[in-house]
């Protein structure tokens, strides 16, 4: 496994494993303390595993927390997704770019996702389960929620959107949130 910087958003980072393969399919380390640790992060900062399905064309963000923000590792554990990631940091060199990527089952390559940075996916196949690896517990009153659809970011996804929560549905453009919650971020 290594790690490596991906130029687009600064911080964020790729950890590509080697999976070793045969005729029963393959095995793959997603996870090497060692490596995260050399990649200058702690590897004991990550305190939340989740998972989550999703069928072809269901599309999860634009997702970030306020305050501290949130990193995480995000994985395609099986299928393709369509991942995205925004960088939201004022001060950061990478402002307002765009991480497209796509992530796969295949692979199991994880994308390292720095606290205030924007984050969503689209599912590419059905189904498609994303895992995640959180570095601050859940709290939902720190929940932001951007529009996938927003002019200002004209995130080019690569499917008809064939379903998405009443949080996202219901997200505002990134236009529209306060200095407050923006100032805020790491």
């Amino acid at each position: 496994m290594r790690a490596r910087p991906v130029p687009e958003i600064a911080g964020a980072l790729l950890f590509e494993p080697t999976p070793h393969g045969d005729e029963r399919g393959f095995f793959s380390r997603t996870f090497d303390a060692d490596v995260v640790r050399a990649a200058g992060l702690d590897p004991d900062a990550f305190v939340q595993d989740s998972v989550s399905r999703s069928r072809r064309g269901v599309l999860r963000g634009m997702h970030l927390r306020s305050g501290a923000g949130e990193a995480k590792l995000v994985r395609c554990s099986a299928g393709r997704v369509f991942d995205v990631v925004v960088d939201l940091r004022p001060g950061s060199p990478t402002h307002r770019k765009q991480l497209h990527i796509v992530l796969s089952g295949d692979t199991q390559v994880s994308l390292y996702v720095p606290a205030g940075c924007a984050h969503g996916f689209q599912a590419l196949t059905d189904p498609a389960d994303v895992s995640y690896r959180i570095d601050r517990r859940h709290d939902p009153r720190e929940d932001v929620a951007i529009a996938h659809d927003d002019p200002d970011l004209a995130i080019p996804w690569p499917l008809p959107v064939a379903l998405l929560s009443d949080r996202d549905r219901q997200a505002s453009p990134l236009a529209s949130l306060t200095d407050s919650v923006l100032e805020e971020l790491p």
